[in-house]
């Protein structure tokens, strides 16, 4: 495809101050469809697009072309200077300019837009400075990057020094986990979170007595990971109504922490809090939980009777919870990072305590694991 783009003076009798106008080959476009064209022009015409290039002829020079809508027959003339061969061929420091002509814009948009509407998914990299050599010179690398994230996904070890696998793929489908210890590890964890959700959705998990008999809050206690996970999944898919209202405590600031606590009022006594840390002894979320193990012996409450840790086995967080009781204990797992543990208790019990579909969720991102690994890489233009 041809196209012009020109900044015309505010001279020129149909074109107003700073307008610009886009104005298509006839010769070289090809199969554009005609009506895409002139509503794309429309705009261009009407000053919905700003090109600031004094003049840019892509893929074509031409030095005449008349201007649809101009009631001047005289053609229009770049202005440039002839550039000589020595400085044609040195090299150049400057950054390349953006494309800014509509047309070959819009058609980028259409080549890079990446659709899967099974999934109601859309991504668009058109806009992205990269052209179609550097996709080429790519796909080694993507090969490359494809055959190691199948050894990572497959059990191999990504931290040597800790002799780790990384596998938080596994929670979305655990039947691909390497061993049938952890596949049957992470069906049972999620359905003590399951059930554990529902008993107290259902009351049957009750705070000691207190006038609604139920759990009306969860208080959240943890930070990075732990915490931006769950924030983001109650933002996007918790209903307007939830079961239970879920508040955070992520970092430790003292006005923070205070105004949360405060805000729970009297509800503090149907609140459950959820201790979140992976170690077990990352400071602020230990500063955070010690905040609010006073604000209940404030109160006159036992922390114990509503507090759940989610924590590796083992862990200062996990052996305290178990020497005092706490109400719960679910486990987070070291071949699981803090960023990446959305998919294991650290997100699906907080989920499911709002009332989401945790098992729709959970099938639902392994689509999106199957969708993101396809290993065919291919370009239409």
């Amino acid at each position: 495809m041809a196209s012009l783009s020109l900044r015309l003076a505010a001279t020129m009798p149909s074109v107003g101050p700073g307008k610009t106008m886009s104005v298509m080959s006839t010769t070289e476009s090809g199969g554009c469809s005609g009506g895409r064209e002139a509503g794309v022009r429309h705009l261009v015409q009407n000053g919905h697009f700003s090109v600031p290039a004094a003049v840019q002829v892509t893929r074509s020079a031409m030095s005449s072309i008349p201007v649809s809508g101009s009631s001047s027959t005289s053609p229009l003339r770049a202005v440039s200077s002839k550039i000589s061969a020595e400085m044609s061929t040195a090299p150049s420091t400057e950054e390349p300019e953006l494309e800014t002509d509509p047309i070959v814009l819009w058609n980028r948009y259409v080549n890079w837009l990446y659709q899967d509407k099974d999934l109601g998914l859309y991504l668009d990299v058109s806009r992205i400075g990269f052209s179609d050599e550097f996709y080429e010179a790519m796909l080694p690398r993507f090969e490359d990057a494809f055959k190691h994230m199948k050894e990572l996904e497959g059990g191999s070890i990504a931290n040597p020094d800790e002799g780790r696998m990384v596998g938080h793929y596994w929670l979305r489908k655990p039947e691909i986990a390497p061993t049938p210890y952890l596949q049957k590890l992470i069906l049972d964890t999620f359905d003590r979170v399951q059930k554990f959700a529902d008993d107290v959705i259902s009351a049957k998990i009750k705070p000691p007595p207190t006038p609604v008999g139920r759990f009306t809050q969860v208080l959240s206690v943890g930070i990075g990971g732990s915490a931006l996970g769950p924030q983001f999944v109650a933002e996007a898919l918790a209903p307007d109504n939830p079961p239970l209202k879920l508040r955070f405590i992520d970092n430790t600031d003292p006005a923070g922490i205070d105004h949360q606590i405060a805000q729970l009022g009297p509800e503090l006594s149907s609140t459950l809090v959820l201790v979140i840390s992976k170690s077990g002894g990352t400071p602020e979320t230990r500063n955070g939980l010690l905040e609010v193990q006073k604000a209940f012996r404030d109160a006159g409450l036992d922390f114990s009777k509503q507090g759940v840790a989610i924590t590796q086995e083992g862990s200062l967080l996990d052996n305290t919870a178990k020497i005092e009781g706490w109400l719960a204990r679910f486990p987070m797992f070291d071949w699981v990072g803090g960023r990446t543990s959305e998919m294991s208790a650290v997100g699906l019990l907080p989920a499911a305590l709002q009332g989401i579909d945790i098992r729709g969720m959970l099938d639902g991102a392994a689509i999106m694991d199957e969708s993101t690994r396809n290993t065919t890489v291919s370009l239409i233009l």
